[in-house]
């Protein structure tokens, strides 16, 4: 069984969806949920559905100390950023190498790197006038949304679409798809260590 922590900043839909994908699952759980704001909906998702979700501010974020202590303790094997805003410290990429995955909200490398997040990924795409869009699932290195892809799903637009219908559609593929890569990232894993 894979303990899976996962990071996320915000309200969540993400990680609930993430948490039920695991909850009868044989290979796999949600062990723990890391979130840096205390009043993020995240949080009262994820222990309406009895999983200990911490607080981790971006002081104790970046304390090796803490982190180390803290996944240790709940036996974290993977760690899954879901809307997480902080960049990963560089201990813990090297702590979890090639076990930390990231989802973007269009299809990197286009509109990724510093401050391309929600809202601002989607303007960006309705401004360039792009005709599809989509979702990508990449490892964590320490350069902002640098790693390597690990799978992409596109979604068509239409000149008619706007910033706020082209993220409803990147949403609906991450509810559809982001729980399946994690499923084959959780048995690449279990086969190196066999």
């Amino acid at each position: 069984m894979v303990n899976i922590a996962v990071f996320a900043s915000g309200n969540g839909t993400n990680c609930e969806n993430i948490i039920n994908h695991f909850a009868h699952s044989s290979q796999a759980r949600v062990a723990l949920v890391v979130c840096n704001k205390a009043q993020a909906p995240v949080v009262e998702r994820a222990r309406r559905l009895g999983v200990t979700a911490a607080i981790v501010p971006r002081q104790a974020l970046n304390d090796p100390a803490t982190m180390l202590e803290l996944l240790s303790r709940h036996h974290v094997e993977l760690i899954v950023l879901a809307g997480f805003l902080l960049m990963v410290p560089a201990f813990l990429i090297q702590a979890y190498p090639h076990a930390i995955i990231n989802i973007h909200p269009a299809l990197l490398p286009r509109h990724g790197g510093k401050g391309m997040y929600g809202p601002h990924v989607h303007e960006a795409v309705w401004k360039a006038r792009d005709k599809e869009t989509g979702m990508t699932v990449h490892w964590v290195t320490e350069q902002c949304d640098g790693g390597g892809i690990i799978a992409q799903y596109r979604v068509a637009l239409s000149p008619a679409d706007t910033p706020e219908t082209i993220a409803q559609k990147e949403h609906e593929l991450e509810m559809k798809y982001f729980p399946q890569v994690i499923e084959r990232v959780i048995a690449s894993l279990q086969r190196q260590q066999a």
